[in-house]
């Protein structure tokens, strides 16, 4: 059981955000902590991502939320968006009061702050109410200057190189 947990957050234009958080969550059930891993803009329906299932192989407990990819913007609904995103914020509020995680993985949530399907002060006040023995990850690029200050850590992934700029294509097991 973790004493006193700690706000991270994994950000940057590099590969690896979410990579990190599911290593921190694999090295956290090792040591039989208990995890609870969020994720938002990912549809695991159009693609199957790798760490869903074995996130679930080792006993973390995995939930999704404002599904509809953000790709394309042209053609998603924002509204519903916003209100699959305020779904999440009242389900980790909910994990907050149950209090029997140890670590607890919002991934991708910066997402839905710098595209505005949620407010910062939304998030700065959720940062405000966390349990202080939960270790809380946020990833997702863009972080806001104000939820850096809220951190205890903040990592940032810096891309040098990615075979995207050269035209390759996400591979599965590697990128998703």
């Amino acid at each position: 059981m973790i004493k006193k947990g700690l706000i991270q957050i994994y950000t940057g234009d590099g590969k690896g955000k979410t990579t990190a958080a599911i290593g921190l969550a694999c090295r956290a059930r090792g040591q039989d902590l208990e995890v609870c891993y969020v994720y938002f803009h990912k549809n695991p329906k159009k693609r199957k991502c790798g760490e869903f299932a074995i996130l679930k192989k080792i006993g973390a407990r995995v939930h999704g939320f404002a599904e509809e990819t953000i790709r394309g913007e042209e053609n998603i609904n924002k509204d519903g968006i916003r209100d699959d995103c305020l779904k999440g914020l009242r389900f980790i509020k909910d994990i907050f009061k149950e209090n029997k995680y140890d670590v607890l993985i919002l991934d991708e949530i910066n997402i839905s702050v710098r595209k505005g399907f949620l407010k910062e002060k939304e998030i700065l006040d959720l940062l405000d109410s966390k349990p202080a023995r939960l270790e809380l990850i946020l990833t997702g690029r863009d972080v806001s200057e104000n939820m850096v200050k809220k951190a205890d850590l903040v990592s940032e992934i810096k891309k040098i190189k990615h075979p995207y700029d050269t035209g390759e294509k996400a591979r599965q097991g590697i990128e998703w």
